[in-house]
């Protein structure tokens, strides 16, 4: 059984979560991370015996856009549903929210969650294609 709670988890707990899904990038400066997390307008954790198994946060003003920037769940709880319930949480608590955004990597199991909740590709866009811009520091985005 999987507690959701809106609580910051200490450094450990969260280097741990970020470090088990290969966010290591992330956890380099670890306490840049905290603050983050923290900083977060929205952040909902999962817990189970006690143990940081997964997080979703996202940056909002509550009525035109809302930025979800971290959905993460311990290799060990994934394939359970964690997920999804994560990210249907902060869908529905973004429900009257404009636009909500999202940037991940183009693996297949991580689309099919996107897709599976609603979301659309950029890609796919053929009525009103957008565009996105975007740095990362250090990563050549060739």
């Amino acid at each position: 059984m999987y507690v959701i709670k809106e609580t910051v988890p200490d450094r450990l707990a969260l280097t741990g979560l970020y470090d088990a899904v290969g966010w290591s990038p992330y956890t380099a400066e670890p306490d840049r991370l905290l603050a983050a997390v923290g900083r977060s307008s929205y952040l909902r954790t999962a817990w189970h015996d006690g143990q940081l198994v997964g997080l979703c946060r996202a940056l909002s003003d509550g009525f035109i856009v809302c930025y979800l920037l971290d959905l993460l769940v311990h290799p060990d709880h994934q394939r359970r549903g964690l997920g999804k319930r994560l990210l249907q949480t902060c869908l529905d608590d973004h429900a009257d929210v404009r636009q909500l955004l999202l940037m991940t990597d183009d693996r297949p199991e991580q689309l099919a969650l996107y897709r599976s909740a609603g979301l659309k590709s950029l890609r796919a866009l053929e009525v009103h294609p957008l565009n996105v811009f975007l740095r990362i520091q250090g990563v050549d985005l060739r």
